[in-house]
């Protein structure tokens, strides 16, 4: 834990150093004055940045909703545009260096000549480090504006083994709702009739409901409660859910705070999940829903799950297809597949894809992706399937940059 603090700070001062010195090589040709009072408005806008992870905890500072967002989105976007700015300059000193090397040791090489006609490299990625981050930072802030522009994700999928009755199923996911961060009911119940639109035959919703209370589920409840299909809506819990990120007065109103979430699924007409299965029937045929509670594989999630409980009594029934709602993906690799793999097809969420990142025909590409192998779509192995959903909502920075909020629709056919 020292050592990763250490590597952290290490990490963030270079960041810092690289980015200070590529703004004060862009104000080098102008005046001394513009170029001082430029340079303490930087160093004014870095400090407030920073200053940004007390005073958005400070429950005595309030701040407006729209202030708020566009605080947090300069925050986080000049956070990622020092990062990218680290590696375009630190990429090009730790190249000179070991070319400085080389020369050195290598006997009788010579430097190659210097092509003094145009800027120098040393300029080139200055500016282009310049532009890269400043291009962040409109992108984080122009991200406000996708937070709401939900993305249907069609999906068809064929599988062997999937009973003729159930040929055809259509699956509505959606996860990571996160109602406290919410601000538009109107652009909510707009997702909620997209999801409507679709006319599934059933909807499962993959966890984190809140941010941390229940209190935050508030006018929402009645617009998420919209959602109906022939076999049902069903749902678990995701980390978020339980209160562990919140300082409660005692332990009993944190465990108060889950019952009551756990009521208003009910409420909403959702089914809850915990640690059980179901079995759909029709006619003779019959796939079974397993549905756990959170089980993270990384070392600071709780594993409330429990797949032995969710499976007592379930392969007694030979149910020839099964379904499994479990909210963090890392689960699939740590446990599904190597202990379960009767399971066909995982839906997850948790990721959001870190609200952030790249997404076109020929790249997918988010900072996420280096902590959670499968972070976003459809991914399978062997005959077992994983579907992650990038998230309905939003947590922390307001906004989706690359990344838009998703609902997705999962066709089964039998192949």
């Amino acid at each position: 834990m020292t050592f990763r603090f250490i590597l952290i700070f290490v990490l963030i001062a270079l960041a810092e150093y690289y980015a200070f010195v590529v703004v004060r090589s862009a104000l080098r040709t102008l005046p001394n004055i513009v170029r001082t009072i430029s340079l303490i408005f930087y160093l004014a806008v870095t400090i407030l940045c920073w200053a940004s992870f007390v005073i958005l905890r400070n429950e005595h500072i309030h701040l407006s909703s729209g202030v708020k967002k566009l605080y947090i989105a300069l925050s986080v976007g000049l956070l990622v545009a020092k990062v990218l700015i680290l590696v375009v300059m630190l990429g090009d000193d730790v190249r000179r260096f070991v070319m400085w090397v080389y020369y050195k040791v290598k006997p009788g090489a010579n430097a190659l000549p210097v092509d003094t006609s145009g800027i120098t490299r040393s300029v080139f990625l200055s500016r282009f480090a310049l532009l890269l981050g400043g291009g962040i930072i409109v992108g984080f802030i122009n991200g406000i504006s996708n937070r709401y522009r939900y993305q249907v994700k069609k999906i068809k999928m064929a599988f062997p083994n999937l009973p003729t009755a159930f040929n055809g199923l259509k699956i509505v996911q959606i996860s990571d709702i996160h109602s406290g961060s919410f601000d538009n009911p109107d652009a909510v119940n707009k997702g909620v009739q997209m999801v409507l639109d679709l006319k599934p035959d059933i909807i499962f919703f993959t966890g984190d409901l809140v941010n941390n209370r229940s209190e935050e589920v508030g006018v929402y409840q009645k617009i998420f409660a919209q959602l109906k299909a022939p076999m049902g809506v069903y749902s678990i819990l995701g980390n978020h859910d339980y209160g562990d990120y919140e300082v409660w007065p005692s332990l009993e109103d944190k465990a108060r705070n889950l019952e009551v979430l756990k009521s208003i699924h009910a409420q909403m007409g959702w089914r809850l999940m915990m640690n059980e299965h179901i079995v759909f029937e029709r006619g003779n045929d019959s796939i079974a829903l397993v549905g756990i509670e959170n089980w993270g594989a990384k070392a600071h999630f709780p594993k409330y799950g429990s797949m032995k409980n969710a499976y007592l009594g379930l392969l007694e029934k030979n149910i020839p297809f099964k379904i499994l709602l479990s909210h963090d993906p890392s689960h699939w690799d740590a446990e599904v597949r190597p202990q379960y793999k009767d399971i066909d097809l995982t839906l997850s969420g948790h990721t959001h894809g870190m609200q952030f990142g790249i997404e076109i025909p020929w790249l997918k590409w988010s900072p996420i992706q280096y902590i959670y192998k499968e972070w976003a779509g459809l991914y399978k192995e062997g005959n077992q399937y994983l579907y992650v959903n990038r998230g309905f909502g939003f947590l922390g920075y307001q906004g989706r940059f690359g990344i838009m909020p998703e609902i997705t629709l999962l066709e089964l056919e039998r192949a």
